[in-house]
């Protein structure tokens, strides 16, 4: 059987979730199987460097030349498509994987198909539920987006969503059959992830009185950086004195960095320095983080929903124990109470933050038993080997 070419697709290589799985993709297809290209809105991003040789990379120019239509709703998705269209004809491209609903809009515009001699078929992939990240992402024209998502879905030849939460809101939210929609849950690359490990760095961090608590994400609303400054400044206020106290290493930047700076500097001043307790330091971006999450004495998640955090995945697999809130597809990640894998909190809710932080810092033994608990379960049921090959039998079989 002749190799088939496939173009996965994303919006850069920056380091989030997402391209962090297309990257992990790209790699891992077997080359006797695909002709792998990549299609990048912005051929931009620390993980560019983590892309095979044999991958062909495409995208678009910088800026397009301005137009009247670029005022209109979806002018500029037109002429977005419209490149996208003539690099699939000209690449000869036979299936297109397109993941979050940026790529998907691009891919799955009626222009596309419409323009090409052959229909090529694609595999689409949901990294959140809809019914929230769609709103809070997409401020303007959310309902005309809503539309075309639920057209561009329907003519996918599949659709992946990356958790049984977001797959079901996919299928509310869009109004999809069943039958097109199944649940492959995002993998995670153990060998790769432990590989970074920095054991001199976790001795250290051993060896220090506080308990280090490292965030890890873009600093964006849906992130839930807010509501941990909110419990940042709870816990300052009620802190055990027997207990530890706190450093959070905040890794990541974004548009929102400037302001939770501001407001962390406001939380010290109106504590005084002395009485400020807990300390939190703003990292930026560090790509990849995995040295950070393995040195650090705990990984927290805020976020205020998520389809399948690939960070708490690494968490598990490098033995960091977890303090997450119960947000989308995070619940996914414990099978049972019985077999607890984290601290648990619930979403947009500073005091439920603050008692898992405080049951964290105050149950030593828990936490290591959480830790075997968590790398046991991400090893069995986040396998890449495992997950890689569903995902090529849906690309080899996808038709038109």
């Amino acid at each position: 059987m002749p190799r088939r070419r496939v173009l996965l697709m994303a919006s850069s290589m920056r380091g989030g979730g997402s391209e962090l799985q297309t990257a992990m993709l790209a790699r891992h297809l077997d080359r006797e199987r695909f002709d792998v290209h990549l299609y990048l809105t912005d051929a931009v991003g620390d993980l560019l460097s983590t892309i095979p040789a044999d991958v062909t990379i495409h995208h678009p120019p910088e800026s397009f030349p301005p137009q009247m239509l670029d005022r209109i709703p979806g002018g500029m998705l037109k002429r977005q498509a419209e490149w996208f269209r003539d690099l699939v004809e000209q690449a000869q491209v036979d299936v297109i994987y397109d993941r979050t609903f940026h790529m998907t809009l691009i891919a799955g515009h009626q222009l596309v198909q419409r323009g090409l001699s052959v229909n090529r078929p694609r595999v689409s992939t949901i990294v959140s539920p809809p019914e929230v990240a769609l709103p809070l992402v997409e401020k303007r024209f959310v309902w005309l987006k809503r539309r075309r998502l639920a057209q561009a879905y329907r003519r996918s030849a599949v659709v992946i969503a990356v958790s049984e939460v977001a797959r079901q809101s996919a299928i509310q939210y869009y109004g999809l059959p069943e039958s097109l929609v199944q649940t492959i849950r995002n993998p995670v690359d153990a060998d790769a992830i432990q590989g970074r490990r920095d054991d001199s760095a976790i001795a250290e961090r051993a060896s220090e009185g506080d308990l280090s608590l490292v965030v890890v994400g873009r600093m964006t609303e849906e992130k839930g950086h807010a509501t941990l400054l909110d419990t940042i400044e709870r816990l300052m206020k009620d802190w055990p004195a027997q207990l530890p106290t706190l450093h959070f290493r905040l890794i990541g930047d974004g548009p929102l960095r400037g302001g939770l700076e501001s407001r962390w500097k406001d939380m010290v001043l109106a504590a005084g320095p002395k009485d400020a307790v807990h300390q939190v330091e703003f990292a930026g971006s560090i790509q990849p983080a995995s040295a950070e999450i393995a040195a650090a004495d705990g990984l927290v998640l805020p976020s205020h929903f998520e389809g399948l955090p690939n960070v708490v995945l690494e968490g598990f697999v490098l033995g960091t124990p977890v303090v997450a809130t119960r947000a989308g597809g995070t619940v996914e990640l414990q099978s049972s109470a019985d077999v607890p894998t984290c601290y648990w909190a619930e979403p947009k809710d500073p005091d439920s933050l603050a008692q898992a932080i405080r049951e964290f810092a105050g149950r030593a033994e828990q936490r290591r038993l959480h830790a075997v608990n968590a790398k046991r379960f991400a090893l069995e049921n986040h396998d890449l080997r495992a997950t890689v090959d569903r995902i090529s039998e849906l690309l080899m079989s996808a038709q038109a």
